[in-house]
C-alpha cells in the first residue's frame, strides 16, 4: 500500500472537517470520518515531527565557518512552568 503524503492527507482532513462542521451526515458517518481524522491528525503530526528532526540551520561560527546546528524551535513566547 502507497503511503499518503503529507498534503494529500491535510486535504483530506480539511474535506472532513467541512463535512462536519455542515451537520448534514447521519451519526454513524460522523463518527466514521471523525475517527478517518483522528488517524490524519496522528499522521500528519509524526510527519511534521520526522521533518523537525531532520532540520537543520546553518549558522556561522566564531571563525566565520558554516555549521550545521540541529533545529530548535521557538517557543513563540510560551514559558515552561
Amino acid at each position: 500500500m502507497e503511503e499518503k503524503s503529507f498534503e494529500d492527507a491535510m486535504k483530506r482532513l480539511e474535506k472532513i472537517v467541512s463535512d462536519l462542521e455542515t451537520g448534514d451526515l447521519p451519526l454513524e458517518k460522523s463518527l466514521e470520518i471523525f475517527e478517518e481524522g483522528m488517524r490524519l491528525v496522528r499522521f500528519c503530526s509524526k510527519k511534521l515531527d520526522e521533518a523537525e528532526q531532520k532540520v537543520n540551520i546553518l549558522i556561522k561560527d566564531s571563525e566565520g565557518r558554516y555549521v550545521e546546528k540541529p533545529f530548535e524551535p521557538e517557543d513563540n513566547g510560551k514559558e515552561e512552568e
